[in-house]
This record gives structure tokens, C-alpha cells and sequence, in this order.
């Protein structure tokens, strides 16, 4: 196996590798740094395909629907109101109820399904440090509770039916998967999506 020239290697690899002989931890490249920036800022969006889903508050039903989707979202620190239009318009467009020969063609605007929206920070839970998850990438109540509102209100605006949950509440929510049928979404078309 042929030798590496050292002259060939980049200042980064030079450092890279001084760090590992003294024991440092090294940040990974830049390149991947810059990847990890991106996947940090963006709302989240858990989508369920659905028969039936309800929220229940203190033993009391808040919000059904079905059959559609129940929509679970999480907002971050940066995310902006482009961010919750275009998840709201993708998720209602996409095609993942059957059409007559089997196959995902029809969307939930297709299918008149209805939706259940849920709000759900802990989507933002970052569990690679110790055993308790950190949601300091999650945005505050307030900024949270403004976009997810917009969301619904876009949602609402396509003509479709939404129920919703009760923001910064303890929910008990049920929902019987259709498939299943479990997909997620990050957006942030201001980065290019």
C-alpha cells in the first residue's frame, strides 16, 4: 500500500490529526457543520395516516378527526411563517391515501380527510448527550403557539377540516393508524426547498 505524502494533506487534516494524537475532541468539517446548521433550524412535521384520532383534556374530548391525518408539529427557534405554509401545503397535497387500483395517488385534499393537528415540542428533543432529552432548539411558548396557530389557519384555509389539540396542555391523544403510515417532514424553503 502506497505512503501518503504528508505535503498532500490539508491544514484541516494536519490539525485534524494533532488533535486525535493529544486526545482533543475536533469539530467535524465545515462542510458538515454547515449540513448540521441547516438540520437544526427547521419545523418539524410527524405525519400519521389515520382512521380516527381524538385529544382528550381532563377527561374531556377536545378534538376529533378522521379518517386523514394527524399532524404532529414542533417549531424551532429560527422557523418563520414560510416554514409552517409550506409544511401545511405539503401535507395536504401529499399522495399517500390509495387511489381505486391500491396505489398512494390521492391526497388528503383529494380524499376530503380531516386533520388533527397536535402540537408537540418534544420532537425537538436532541438525545445525544446523557439520558435527558434537551429542547433548547425548540422555540419559546409564545413564537410556538403563534406559528402553530398559523399553521392551522392555513390548514383551514384549503377548506379542509381541522381539530386541533389545546397548546401547552397535557393531551391524552389517540389515534388509530391507517397502514400505518408514518412519515416526516423538515422544511425551511428559505434554504432552498
Amino acid at each position: 500500500m502506497p505512503h501518503e505524502d504528508p505535503a498532500a494533506k490539508t491544514t484541516y487534516q494536519k490539525k485534524r490529526e494533532k488533535s486525535r494524537d493529544e486526545n482533543r475532541p475536533w469539530p467535524p468539517s465545515p462542510c458538515i457543520q454547515g449540513k448540521l446548521t441547516l438540520i437544526k433550524h427547521i419545523v418539524r412535521l410527524l405525519i400519521q395516516r389515520i382512521k380516527e384520532g381524538k385529544v382528550v383534556i381532563e377527561g374531556e374530548e377536545v378534538g376529533r378527526a378522521g379518517p386523514g391525518l394527524c399532524l404532529f408539529l414542533a417549531v424551532s427557534k429560527e422557523d418563520a411563517q414560510e416554514d409552517a405554509d409550506y409544511l401545511a401545503e405539503k401535507a395536504a397535497g401529499l399522495r399517500i391515501f390509495e387511489d381505486e387500483a391500491g396505489r398512494l395517488n390521492r391526497s388528503l385534499v383529494d380524499t376530503r380527510g380531516e386533520i388533527l393537528v397536535v402540537s408537540e415540542f418534544t420532537l425537538y428533543g436532541d438525545c445525544t448527550k446523557g439520558r435527558r432529552p434537551s429542547f433548547t432548539q425548540a422555540a419559546s411558548p409564545e413564537e410556538a403557539e403563534r406559528l402553530y396557530k398559523h399553521f392551522v389557519r392555513k390548514l383551514q384555509a384549503m377548506g379542509l377540516k381541522v381539530a386541533t389539540g389545546r397548546f401547552q396542555t397535557k393531551m391524552g391523544v389517540s389515534i388509530v393508524n391507517d397502514g400505518p403510515v408514518t412519515l416526516m417532514l423538515e422544511s425551511s424553503p428559505r434554504r432552498g426547498h
